[in-house]
């Protein structure tokens, strides 16, 4: 039987936001999105109700981790916005046990909306977790890989 390996299965998720490597996470959740109906009833026309899409809306993501040394890079990654904030460009790969990469999706506008440190108590020894939430305005196609030729590039 031929070694097929199962793309579904992800232990694990790593997380680059322009040109910062924000390292590994555990958990991420709110990949998806939304679009949202507008209702309009036609006179005469019992039979069905028009369903007319207007926008799209995107969820904010939020990644979980243990504490660790990639914490660091998160902790300077969201400093860098006491001096004001700029959408960035995030970039979601999920990777199997092996580091085989799954699945790859692009955030475009992301800023951080929310973050939250380890709930530490040294009575109930529990993992230490930090989670962040982004806010995105979509996603974008992947990346191109390796020099293409396009509609700018002179060449047909």
């Amino acid at each position: 039987m031929a070694d097929t390996p199962d793309p579904a299965v992800s232990v694990c998720f790593t997380v680059q936001i322009d040109d910062d490597d924000l390292g590994y996470f555990q958990s991420c959740e709110g990949l998806g999105l939304e679009v949202v109906l507008e209702q309009r009833e036609e006179g005469g026309q019992n039979g069905f109700i028009w369903q007319l899409p207007t926008r799209i809306k995107y969820g904010n993501v939020k990644l979980s981790r243990p504490v660790g040394k990639d914490s660091a890079k998160l902790t300077a990654w969201l400093c860098s916005f006491a001096t004001g904030v700029k959408r960035q460009t995030a970039t979601i790969t999920a990777m199997t046990g092996d580091r085989d990469e799954v699945a790859t999706w692009n955030l475009g506008g992301v800023i951080p909306v929310r973050w939250s440190g380890p709930s530490l108590n040294a009575d109930s020894p529990k993992v230490a977790i930090e989670t962040v939430e982004l806010a995105h305005h979509g996603f974008l196609p992947d990346k191109p890989k390796g020099p293409t030729a396009g509609p700018n590039t002179g060449q047909n």
